[in-house]
């Protein structure tokens, strides 16, 4: 006989039943709990079930990230790496504040060229704190991690640590934009480095005839009697008698005016026993120069002395000796008198406003000047 017997659709406990002490409520809580629990487990294994497995499949130590979760960590370096200024990762060298905000060096440089021309202390775009060569430094860790981040070759697509993409760029990857071979004598093609061996053993170039090729070279002799000309122009003004050179350091000023300008000015220096002044100014003196993108500097030399006579003179600027900035020489020339001491403005022949923005950044600008005295 069972211990449990059903009356009257209740369950009570069997007179020889080891449950005959518990009382009909807890059994039927009883009955009721375990109950639930099957039913719960039965529902806990329906959650569980889903696609079933590859057989063929190799075990997984760790889950599988859904796609573009993978790069997550990437993407927060470069958040936490970017320059504040442009938000970009930056290509060389890495400035920080007193804060530890990071500035790429040509945003750095460009803060200070912009507070120069606003005549303003430069700050931090972050916590406005005061910067400047002298309170800022370099972080090279950052530099260095920066450097192994990964990133995408802009030819073939495929990804290489930023340290080592110039590089492949320029001499490994075999999709690089190349040119013919023949280009010096007309050759206008360009296209993937593994295409050039096809397309020079088919150039049509080298069979071109002598009066086709005579009209090539003459455009390239142009351009090189262009430079030779200078060279040879500087090569004679090294064979007169009368030369001077100096160290001039243009110092920044600003203008009496109701909106005051930016200009530099060098200290009174001597030259050919004569005294000089050099002037220079930015966008030959543009209102807002700090709202242009491109920038250029133009400069003027001023006679001091009072002469006699016509001082008829031949001059340039070149860069100074502890100085990076690129110069190109170009020589000027001017009749100096009492009448007319001073040049007009001529562009100083600097490269692009990159240049210009390094020589503003810059405490004083220091270059080197030649004159030559023509005898008559």
């Amino acid at each position: 006989m069972s211990s449990l017997e059903e009356r009257d659709g209740g369950v009570v406990a069997a007179p020889g039943s080891s449950s005959a002490g518990l009382g009909v409520g807890a059994v039927g809580a009883a009955v009721e709990a375990v109950a639930g629990v099957a039913a719960m487990q039965e529902e806990v294994g329906i959650r569980r079930e889903g696609p079933e497995p590859d057989p063929d499949e190799p075990p997984k130590k760790r889950a599988r990230l859904p796609d573009g979760e993978s790069g997550k960590l990437e993407e927060r370096l470069y958040s936490v790496l970017c320059c504040t200024v442009c938000l970009d990762l930056p290509k060389a060298s890495v400035y920080q504040c007193t804060n530890g905000h990071l500035m790429c060096a040509g945003c750095f440089i460009h803060l200070l060229a912009d507070s120069r021309l606003k005549e303003e202390q430069a700050t931090c775009p972050n916590c406005r704190c005061e910067i400047s060569k002298n309170l800022c430094c370099r972080n090279l860790a950052v530099e260095k991690a920066v450097s192994e981040l990964p990133t995408e070759c802009t030819f073939c697509l495929k990804q290489f640590p930023r340290s080592s993409l110039e590089r492949h760029q320029k001499e490994e990857c075999q999709d690089r934009v190349t040119q013919c071979k023949y280009k010096r004598i007309g050759c206008p093609w360009q296209g993937p480095f593994h295409e050039l061996p096809a397309h020079e053993s088919e150039c049509s170039h080298p069979t071109k005839t002598g009066t086709e090729l005579m009209g090539i070279l003459g455009e390239m002799d142009q351009n090189h009697r262009r430079d030779m000309q200078l060279y040879n122009s500087i090569f004679s003004l090294l064979c007169y008698e009368k030369i001077g050179f100096t160290e001039v350091q243009f110092r920044p000023y600003r203008t009496d005016d109701f909106i005051t300008r930016l200009y530099y000015e060098t200290p009174r220096f001597t030259v050919l026993n004569q005294t000089w002044v050099l002037k220079a100014r930015v966008n030959d003196s543009e209102r807002n120069p700090n709202l242009s993108c491109k920038r250029t500097l133009s400069f003027q030399l001023i006679l001091k002395s009072k002469v006699n006579s016509a001082l008829e003179c031949s001059f340039l600027l070149l860069k100074g000796p502890y100085d990076d900035v690129r110069i190109k020489p170009v020589i000027h020339h001017h009749s100096f008198c009492n009448d007319a001491n001073e040049t007009d403005y001529v562009p100083l022949p600097i490269s692009d406003s990159v240049e210009c923005n390094k020589l503003l950044a810059a405490k004083n600008i220091n270059l080197r000047l030649f004159i030559f005295q023509v005898q008559k």
